[in-house]
């Protein structure tokens, strides 16, 4: 039996760096697809590790659902208020920065955060999975939405024209992801060479379906992220180490 395919690069390895380099290079239409990994750089926790300090008691559930939103929607909207202060605060990584100065690159990211597009790509080239924390929606049918300012967010209100309470436009458990992004994404997984998969542990479905999509459609997968994955299985070139030092190495055009 022959010996499985060693799809890790050490990141100080610069032939094979430049291996997978090439492989970029050669691609017509490039893809990143990014999770928490990303801007955890920036020091912006996942969701989970974000329950600290006077969150710590409270269930996940609690804090992004739509049926805790219902019993205890003060509660909730304290809870996000906190959190879009602190991701005003952070800084695009150089991860960020990476991929934001690729002109050629298309971004499909799981994050809420706005640090792709503050790093300076282009937003209409960045497709939001699950919603955006930049922005309220009503919580009725109305379809109301207001981009909010995340250093001074507010508290809970209601619609102004339905008069439901608003709440962040992102998708909770249990809800479906928007339909446009969703179409999107698999637009441009279906018709991508390249998927990069940045920062994922690809174990959130359906966003992380997306990366044997684009593998059966042909796509060669590059996977970065500090430590192997659900993802791993399906990548053609795996770089294990941080997104801020791989990605300028790898996507840089020198």
């Amino acid at each position: 039996m022959s010996e499985p395919k060693d799809r890790t690069i050490d990141i100080a390895d610069t032939d094979r760096i430049e291996s997978a380099r090439e492989l970029l290079s050669n691609a017509a239409q490039l893809v990143s697809f990014t999770g928490a990994g990303l801007s955890a750089e920036s020091g912006i926790a996942t969701f989970r590790d974000a329950q600290t300090g006077l969150w710590a008691k409270f269930d996940a559930m609690k804090l992004a659902s739509a049926d805790g939103f219902a019993r205890d929607p003060e509660l909730v909207s304290s809870w996000y208020q906190d959190r879009r202060r602190a991701m005003a605060q952070a800084r695009p990584n150089a991860a960020h920065r990476a991929l934001a100065e690729r002109a050629d690159l298309h971004h499909i990211t799981q994050n809420i955060d706005d640090l792709l597009v503050r790093a300076g790509a282009d937003p209409a080239r960045v497709v939001s999975l699950h919603g955006t924390m930049t922005r309220d929606r009503c919580h009725g049918t109305c379809g109301y939405e207001v981009t909010i300012d995340m250093h001074d967010p507010p508290g809970l209100r209601t619609c102004p024209t339905c008069g439901e309470h608003l709440r962040p436009a992102v998708v909770w458990f249990g809800e479906m992801l928007p339909m446009e992004a969703w179409t999107e994404a698999e637009r441009l997984c279906l018709g991508c060479d390249v998927l990069l998969v940045v920062g994922t542990s690809a174990v959130v479905y359906p966003a992380a379906g997306l990366i044997a999509l684009a593998k059966d459609a042909g796509a060669q997968v590059i996977v970065v992220n500090t430590q192997p994955s659900d993802a791993s299985a399906l990548a053609d070139v795996e770089l294990i180490g941080r997104a801020g030092e791989v990605l300028p190495a790898l996507l840089s055009s020198k």
